[in-house]
């Protein structure tokens, strides 16, 4: 194996016996500390007793296979490690780990009761806070120890008030990684990463910082570069939606040529302003002019909004529930802008005014936008994450989220 500087100094802390109680890996993308985490995490636990239980968690299982359990069987072998998602356990040299997924606040209850000699988590910021209190309680057997990744989030995160930043007072090891640190990356990859993030997603996962999310949401919309009158644009059509009711109903209608997606025309209707609801036949007669005739590849709809869905799909419409990840939705929808790969016709008129009001709720303590002037945005969000989504690639020394 090859290990680059940063990666060498964790492993020598394990060498040394100095590892803590709480042992969190934490900075930019691609740095290779998801990678080392999973050596360290397989050298350590190769040096604990086999009669004691472990356990491995992540956002979800799915997550959890991607990012570690099938890159930890690249790295020690099927003769060393075997799992399956199914029974919610693997054997790592012969120890019994379970697998969890710490997807809500009601995940706590699947580790209460549990005897744990060592635990490793997979992007820690993204767990409840209850989860991560419970799975503490539960590595009570003498020398057990945590292991966890994760990149940077808000500064009023719980992770950096509650641990992080009183380190000092706990049993616990914090080790930066960036990705300058990573020098086993190709520089093109490096240049190509940088590129994609912007804004605050640039400060967390490129720079390493626990920053505020604030001001506007999307500062690289630009009308200059980003609004223009295509008369005749070329590829497939989708038809993205943010249902509502009272609320705004935004749809927008995309022309997407595998390269570059371009709104070419929008349907935008508030309830509340008109004083008047539609029904959803109502909205599906708009829905098939937005349309005009062309033949739509698919709707990406809301996916909370169940009885248009069947609406749309009764009256033949091919229908995607849209990916609903806001935070990361947001992400991909700034790098898309950013790379010129959204442009909009100048018809689109609430959308063009919506992306110069959509703002961060700068007194939330977690990363959430103000539920204000986001219909179109969120129909946008949709089209993007669920379209435009690119595949999560992998390094031999890192994972790019």
């Amino acid at each position: 194996m090859i290990y680059t500087k940063k990666q060498r100094q964790l492993l020598g802390l394990w060498k040394r016996k100095q590892l803590r109680r709480i042992n969190l890996l934490e900075g930019s993308v691609s740095s290779g500390k998801t990678w080392v985490s999973l050596v360290l995490w397989g050298f350590w636990v190769a040096t604990m007793p086999a009669d004691k239980l472990y356990l491995m968690c992540g956002k979800s299982l799915t997550t959890l296979k991607r990012n570690c359990l099938i890159p930890l069987e690249e790295l020690f072998g099927r003769s060393n490690f075997q799992f399956s998602t199914s029974a919610k356990e693997a054997y790592l040299f012969g120890r019994r780990i379970l697998l969890e997924g710490a997807n809500d606040a009601r995940s706590e209850s699947k580790i209460r009761g549990l005897t744990l000699q060592g635990a490793y988590c997979d992007e820690l910021t993204l767990f409840p806070k209850d989860f991560f209190v419970m799975l503490l309680s539960r590595l009570r057997v003498p020398g057990a120890k945590l292991i966890a990744t994760t990149n940077p989030d808000s500064p009023e995160h719980w992770l950096k008030k509650e641990y992080i930043d009183r380190r000092a007072e706990l049993d616990m090891l914090v080790v930066r990684f960036l990705l300058d640190d990573n020098t086993t990356l190709d520089p093109q990859y490096v240049t190509a990463v940088k590129a994609e993030y912007t804004g605050v997603f640039y400060n967390r996962f490129i720079l390493g910082e626990w920053c505020l999310a604030e001001g506007i949401v999307y500062p690289q919309f630009d009308r200059t570069q980003h609004v223009r009158q295509l008369d005749s644009p070329q590829g497939k059509w989708y038809i993205s939606v943010d249902y509502g009711t009272l609320n705004a109903f935004s749809a927008g209608l995309w022309c997407y040529d595998g390269k570059q997606a371009y709104r070419a025309a929008e349907w935008y209707y508030s309830g509340r302003a008109q004083r008047r609801q539609l029904t959803n036949t109502q909205y599906l007669k708009h829905i098939q002019a937005l349309a005009g005739g062309r033949n739509i590849e698919a709707v990406v709809v809301d996916p909370s909004a169940a009885s248009f869905i069947t609406e749309l799909r009764q009256a033949g419409f091919t229908v995607r529930k849209g990916k609903n990840d806001v935070v990361d939705g947001i992400r991909r929808v700034s790098t898309a802008l950013q790379q010129g790969k959204l442009l909009f016709s100048p018809a689109c008129q609430d959308c063009i005014r919506e992306f110069s009001l959509y703002r961060w709720d700068e007194k939330a303590a977690e990363d959430r936008p103000i539920k204000e002037n986001d219909h179109a945005m969120d129909d946008v969000r949709y089209f993007v994450n669920t379209v435009l989504r690119q595949p999560v690639t992998l390094s031999h020394s890192g994972l790019t989220l």
